[in-house]
């Protein structure tokens, strides 16, 4: 699987999660689903694994709370708990 097909079933997913059936707001949750795997890979060093229904389910947690806070809030502790294994786990960190 690659990037473009994962994204697929993580928009189904978020709007499952948020409990939309129509399209209306298919192209802001889609940037934002860009918006964090984008900030995974590039800003915190994460390398994805597509075919990784984990990765998956935080790049829609992630983006669900984006959605719901609008970009702003403190981080839930879960998610911040699950990032920091990711980036243990997954190669992140500051790349030199």
């Amino acid at each position: 699987m690659n990037e473009t097909q994962f994204k697929t079933p993580a928009l189904d997913l978020l709007k499952a999660t948020l409990g939309y059936k129509s399209n209306v707001r298919d192209v802001l949750l889609k940037k934002i689903i860009d918006g964090v795997i984008s900030e995974l890979t590039d800003e915190k060093g994460i390398e994805l694994e597509y075919d990784n229904t984990s990765h998956l389910m935080f790049v829609v947690d992630l983006s669900a709370f984006r959605y719901e806070n609008k970009g702003g809030g403190m981080m839930p502790r879960n998610l911040e708990y699950r990032l920091r294994n990711l980036i243990i786990k997954f190669g992140g960190g500051s790349i030199e």
